[in-house]
């Protein structure tokens, strides 16, 4: 299982998302997400709603469990080495951060546009340090959730595992969100993936902590990774501010409403743009191959 990865992963990063191809078929990606849209649809109207998430998250489970095992039981282990390299997600994350940085270059509302692509929050009134710092936790975030998480599912259960983590992963995405339609009904989803991300969180600020060439103490991002909204995404968020020596998260805006987040390693500089962006892609890289280093010994062993 372990060379199957390090294979997969390999593949991903030589070939990334072939656009030729998913403008031919839906990405798997897609799907889940049709999946769950037609659940919220079907499911999501009448009765107790988190009862009625509690049964659309069993069902995608258990749905991706099912289709995970009939791939893995087709001969040979080419479906497994294939769908796990398209399931994760390491050259288009690294694209779509570098293409910030281009943007960002080239003046301020292309950096807002690029950064627009891979955040959730406002853009419109960013100036080139928010733009930078919110390329940089996306690119933190992504890693762990993209990256770690697939590839750590993998390990643990095989494509059935990493399928019930991409389902899982992309219904919080979804219905996760306190909101009057989905909080009640979505609570299933976000919980599950908290728990599945809890561990592959941990990891990528381990890695990255460990490929930043200036590691500070552990008990630092510790305490910095708890003050987060996310019982994980500040983890390696807080990991890789410190490993560029800069300052990340702080106040934004979400829906025209600004927000006053903490930054995380507030000492760290503020005043950055497409450089530290640039340093952000580089230690990607480095975790990553720090991972593919673990993913081979493994194999070997």
């Amino acid at each position: 299982m372990s060379l199957w990865l390090a294979l997969a992963m390999g593949l991903d990063a030589l070939l990334g998302e072939p656009k030729q191809l998913w403008d031919r078929v839906p990405h798997p990606a897609v799907l889940m997400g049709r999946a769950v849209g037609w659940l919220d649809r079907m499911l999501n109207e009448g009765g107790p709603a988190r009862g009625r998430g509690v049964a659309a998250c069993a069902l995608l489970v258990i749905g991706a469990w099912w289709l995970g095992g009939l791939l893995a039981a087709l001969p040979g282990p080419f479906a497994e080495i294939a769908v796990a390299a398209v399931l994760l997600a390491q050259r288009s994350l690294v694209d779509h951060v570098r293409d910030v940085a281009s943007a960002l270059r080239r003046s301020l509302p292309e950096g807002r546009r690029a950064v627009a692509m891979i955040v959730g929050r406002d853009t419109q009134a960013m100036d080139e340090p928010a733009v930078a710092r919110a390329a940089i936790e996306s690119a933190a975030e992504n890693l762990s959730d993209g990256v770690t998480a697939p590839a750590f599912w993998f390990l643990i259960g095989g494509l059935p595992g990493l399928l019930v983590y991409k389902i899982v992963n992309t219904a919080d995405s979804m219905i996760g969100y306190r909101t009057p339609r989905h909080e009640g009904f979505g609570w299933a989803s976000a919980r599950l993936d908290d728990l599945m991300n809890w561990v592959p969180a941990r990891l990528t600020a381990l890695l990255i902590w460990l490929v930043s060439g200036r590691p500070g103490p552990w008990r630092d991002i510790a305490a910095e990774a708890r003050l987060h909204r996310s019982p994980n995404a500040g983890w390696p968020e807080a990991a890789m501010a410190r490993a560029l020596g800069v300052a990340l998260s702080g106040p934004r805006a979400y829906h025209g409403t600004m927000q006053d987040f903490p930054f995380v390693n507030p000492d760290g500089l503020r005043g950055i743009g497409p450089a530290a962006i640039d340093a952000a892609v580089a230690i990607l890289w480095k975790a990553w191959a720090a991972g593919l280093c673990v993913v081979l010994v493994l194999a070997w062993t």
